[in-house]
Protein backbone atom coordinates (compact mmCIF):
# COMPACT_ATOMS: atom_id res chain seq x y z
CA UNK A 1 0.00 0.00 0.00
CA UNK A 2 1.39 3.14 -0.66
CA UNK A 3 1.05 5.86 1.78
CA UNK A 4 0.48 10.04 0.74
CA UNK A 5 1.21 12.43 3.35
CA UNK A 6 -1.07 15.68 3.21
CA UNK A 7 1.01 18.24 2.69
CA UNK A 8 1.67 16.30 -1.41
CA UNK A 9 -2.05 16.91 -1.54
CA UNK A 10 -2.59 18.42 -4.86
CA UNK A 11 -4.98 21.15 -4.43
CA UNK A 12 -7.54 21.93 -7.24
CA UNK A 13 -9.81 19.33 -8.67
CA UNK A 14 -8.21 16.59 -10.62
CA UNK A 15 -11.00 14.92 -12.50
CA UNK A 16 -9.03 13.81 -15.37
CA UNK A 17 -5.45 13.80 -15.66
CA UNK A 18 -4.18 12.65 -19.20
CA UNK A 19 -6.18 9.59 -19.85
CA UNK A 20 -6.74 8.85 -16.11
CA UNK A 21 -10.25 9.23 -14.68
CA UNK A 22 -10.47 9.83 -11.32
CA UNK A 23 -14.31 9.19 -9.72
CA UNK A 24 -14.71 10.88 -6.29
CA UNK A 25 -17.39 8.84 -4.41
CA UNK A 26 -19.03 9.93 -1.34
CA UNK A 27 -19.18 7.38 1.38
CA UNK A 28 -22.78 7.27 1.55
CA UNK A 29 -23.04 6.80 -2.33
CA UNK A 30 -24.06 3.17 -3.45
CA UNK A 31 -20.63 1.83 -5.29
CA UNK A 32 -23.06 -0.51 -6.84
CA UNK A 33 -24.93 1.45 -9.28
CA UNK A 34 -21.28 3.24 -10.68
CA UNK A 35 -20.59 3.35 -13.92
CA UNK A 36 -17.02 2.39 -13.76
CA UNK A 37 -16.12 2.43 -17.81
CA UNK A 38 -12.78 3.95 -18.42
CA UNK A 39 -12.25 4.50 -14.65
CA UNK A 40 -8.70 4.15 -13.61
CA UNK A 41 -8.95 5.59 -9.61
CA UNK A 42 -11.51 6.09 -7.28
CA UNK A 43 -11.25 8.26 -4.38
CA UNK A 44 -13.12 7.00 -1.21
CA UNK A 45 -13.65 9.44 1.65
CA UNK A 46 -13.66 8.89 5.72
CA UNK A 47 -14.90 12.42 7.06
CA UNK A 48 -14.35 10.60 10.30
CA UNK A 49 -12.18 8.01 11.78
CA UNK A 50 -15.29 6.29 13.44
CA UNK A 51 -17.13 6.59 9.87
CA UNK A 52 -16.43 2.87 8.17
CA UNK A 53 -18.84 2.68 5.58
CA UNK A 54 -15.76 3.53 2.66
CA UNK A 55 -14.46 0.40 4.55
CA UNK A 56 -17.23 -1.34 2.56
CA UNK A 57 -17.45 0.47 -0.83
CA UNK A 58 -13.69 -0.41 -1.49
CA UNK A 59 -14.64 -4.13 -0.64
CA UNK A 60 -17.52 -4.23 -3.04
CA UNK A 61 -15.15 -2.33 -5.59
CA UNK A 62 -12.77 -5.17 -5.55
CA UNK A 63 -14.51 -8.17 -4.74
CA UNK A 64 -18.31 -8.02 -6.49
CA UNK A 65 -17.42 -5.12 -9.02
CA UNK A 66 -14.16 -6.60 -10.11
CA UNK A 67 -12.88 -2.65 -9.90
CA UNK A 68 -8.82 -3.12 -10.83
CA UNK A 69 -7.94 0.50 -10.57
CA UNK A 70 -6.72 2.12 -7.85
CA UNK A 71 -8.25 2.95 -5.00
CA UNK A 72 -7.45 5.77 -2.82
CA UNK A 73 -8.51 6.83 1.24
CA UNK A 74 -9.27 10.17 1.75
CA UNK A 75 -9.82 12.53 4.62
CA UNK A 76 -9.37 11.34 8.27
CA UNK A 77 -7.07 8.78 7.52
CA UNK A 78 -5.13 7.37 10.47
CA UNK A 79 -2.43 4.77 10.73
CA UNK A 80 -4.37 2.28 12.78
CA UNK A 81 -6.49 1.79 10.10
CA UNK A 82 -3.77 1.15 7.25
CA UNK A 83 -4.12 -2.84 8.29
CA UNK A 84 -7.97 -2.70 7.54
CA UNK A 85 -8.22 -0.47 4.82
CA UNK A 86 -5.66 -2.83 2.77
CA UNK A 87 -7.43 -5.74 3.34
CA UNK A 88 -10.31 -4.39 2.23
CA UNK A 89 -8.75 -3.13 -1.22
CA UNK A 90 -7.42 0.44 -0.68
CA UNK A 91 -3.98 0.40 -2.87
CA UNK A 92 -3.40 4.06 -1.66
CA UNK A 93 -3.71 6.33 1.75
CA UNK A 94 -3.54 10.07 2.00
CA UNK A 95 -3.04 10.47 5.48
CA UNK A 96 -4.20 13.14 7.97
CA UNK A 97 -2.09 15.85 8.62
CA UNK A 98 -0.97 14.78 11.91
CA UNK A 99 0.43 10.88 11.12
CA UNK A 100 3.69 10.33 9.97
CA UNK A 101 4.21 8.53 6.74
CA UNK A 102 7.33 6.19 8.07
CA UNK A 103 5.08 5.39 11.22
CA UNK A 104 1.95 4.58 8.62
CA UNK A 105 4.67 2.11 7.05
CA UNK A 106 5.87 -0.10 10.23
CA UNK A 107 2.36 -0.36 11.01
CA UNK A 108 1.98 -2.09 7.25
CA UNK A 109 4.82 -4.15 8.24
CA UNK A 110 3.63 -5.70 11.33
CA UNK A 111 1.83 -8.79 10.58
CA UNK A 112 3.51 -11.24 7.64
CA UNK A 113 -0.39 -12.63 6.86
CA UNK A 114 -3.62 -13.45 7.85
CA UNK A 115 -5.40 -16.65 8.12
CA UNK A 116 -8.62 -15.37 6.85
CA UNK A 117 -8.87 -14.65 3.18
CA UNK A 118 -9.82 -10.57 2.19
CA UNK A 119 -10.58 -8.68 -0.58
CA UNK A 120 -7.27 -8.58 -2.37
CA UNK A 121 -6.64 -12.21 -1.50
CA UNK A 122 -9.87 -14.29 -0.96
CA UNK A 123 -8.10 -17.68 -0.04
CA UNK A 124 -7.75 -18.37 3.47
CA UNK A 125 -4.01 -18.93 4.83
CA UNK A 126 -4.55 -22.70 4.70
CA UNK A 127 -6.33 -22.74 0.59
CA UNK A 128 -3.39 -20.61 -0.38
CA UNK A 129 -0.94 -23.05 1.21
CA UNK A 130 -2.22 -25.90 -0.34
CA UNK A 131 -2.38 -24.48 -4.22
CA UNK A 132 1.01 -23.69 -3.48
Amino acid sequence: MKLIASTQKITGAEPEIGSKTILQVPNDADVMNLVLNGVTRIDLHFPKFTDGRAYSQAFLLRRRRGFQGEIRATGDVLIDQLVQMQRTGFDVAMLRADQRVELGEQQLRRFRGFYQGDAVHPDPLFAAEAAA
